[in-house]
């Protein structure tokens, strides 16, 4: 069974940092592209960064290029979003997802495999 699990969020004011944390399993990691999606009401849900687990390419969004890193761990099959001099406007659901083989495209229609979402307010 495929899981993706997503924790980390919580509230924070703005300036500051949080860590987002997706534990993968059920699929083969290394095969596929991991992003982070964010969404708030009413609105798309927007691609903000993805990374392949196997060569470790990275793409970001132009609105937190500079301010979130995204990383992962083969060995723990996880993949991380540090998000630092967080903004009023990163306030949003973030979810992970998995699509095979690696793309910088982040479109949400291209993913197999999603999280529940963890929730991300920040203050300001």
């Amino acid at each position: 069974e495929v899981q993706l699990v997503e924790s980390g969020g919580g509230l924070a004011q703005s300036g500051g940092s949080l860590r987002l944390s997706c534990a993968t399993s059920g699929f083969t990691f290394d095969d596929y592209t991991i992003t982070w999606f964010r969404q708030v009401p009413g609105k798309e849900r927007e691609g903000v960064s993805c990374i392949s687990a196997s060569h470790g390419g990275t793409y970001y969004a132009d609105s937190v290029k500079g301010r979130f890193t995204i990383s992962s761990d083969s060995a723990r099959k996880t993949v991380s979003l540090q998000m630092n001099n967080l903004k009023p406007g990163d306030t949003a659901l973030y979810y992970c997802a998995a699509k095979w083989g690696w793309s910088r495209t982040m479109d949400r229609y291209d993913y197999d495999y999603w999280g529940q979402g963890t929730q991300v307010t920040v203050s300001a």
